[in-house]
């Protein structure tokens, strides 16, 4: 009532309990969830945080942030830094550019009819200017020769005709052995002339091509064949007595040459006596 005085403890606390913290008066902070709370009249109001967007490709909101960014832009899913160029993918040349948060594009202008140049007809669907060489028209792009001569190279661009040699590979001969054949627009070397025998080492021997001979081995004979290389083989033996006889450069033992017995070479028709008996008496037989 009007007059009367009011203890201070009866008069309602202005301050905000929230989680068992004290909250004053006016006081605002952030929820998780983005939410926004404020301390009214000894109450605790939350209302979703409120973002307004400024820009047209805003980035989306950081970690632990809630409202997103203009800083850069979010263009097609891709998050393009602020000040960035970029193409779009459809390849019509289109050229963009993230400012605040906005993107903004330029397109090329297409002209009708024939396009200026090859960098338009890229981006446009004009149709590029065609080439008229030597009483020809040839469209954009096309390649062809010079009238009787193949080893120049032509090609149509944009209604200009560009011209090369055909271009040769290095020979690894001397000059003296290049050679130019006919119809042939580079040079090239010459065929080495066929062998006319066979070149055994490094010191120039060389055998004749059908020459027979025997590389050291005498079980092993060899012969130079037309093309200069040389063919080897070896021969098999077959002994056809029981005392075989081996004779010093020569691959198969001998059994018309003469015996053997007990280590010593008697030849054919030869006496001697017996090793083992000295009353016996010995012929060597070859049959």
């Amino acid at each position: 009532a009007p007059g009367t005085s009011v203890p201070s403890s009866a008069l309602p606390d202005p301050r905000c309990w929230h989680q068992g913290v004290p909250g004053e008066q006016g006081a605002r902070w952030t929820e998780p969830g983005c939410l926004s709370c404020a301390c009214h009249g000894g109450r605790v109001l939350c209302e979703p945080v409120s973002c307004p967007t400024s820009c047209s490709h805003p980035l989306p909101a950081p970690e632990g942030g809630c409202c997103p960014s203009c800083s850069g832009c979010l263009h097609e899913g891709v998050a393009r830094a602020e000040g960035d160029v970029f193409s779009l993918l459809d390849g019509n040349c289109t050229v963009c550019v993230c400012l605040a948060g906005n993107i903004s594009c330029i397109s090329p202008e297409c002209p009708s009819g024939p396009c200026p140049s090859s960098s338009t007809a890229d981006c446009c669907s004009c149709q590029p200017a065609k080439c008229s060489f030597h009483g020809h028209t040839y469209m954009h792009g096309a390649q062809f020769s010079l009238d009787g001569d193949d080893c120049t190279t032509c090609v149509c661009r944009s209604g200009e005709v560009e011209c090369s040699f055909a271009p040769c590979p290095a020979l690894d001969c001397p000059q003296h052995e290049w050679h130019l054949g006919p119809g042939q627009c580079c040079f090239a070397c010459r065929d080495p002339p066929a062998p006319s025998g066979c070149f055994m080492d490094d010191n120039g021997v060389e055998f004749p091509v059908g020459q027979i001979w025997s590389p050291g081995d005498p079980c092993e004979l060899c012969i130079c064949q037309a093309d200069g290389s040389v063919s080897c083989k070896r021969t098999d033996c077959v002994e056809t007595c029981p005392y075989p006889i081996q004779i010093p450069g020569q691959c198969c033992p001998d059994c018309s040459a003469g015996c053997t017995y007990m280590g010593r070479i008697f030849y054919n028709n030869e006496t001697f006596p017996s090793i083992l008996d000295p009353c016996l008496s010995c012929i060597c037989l070859v049959r």
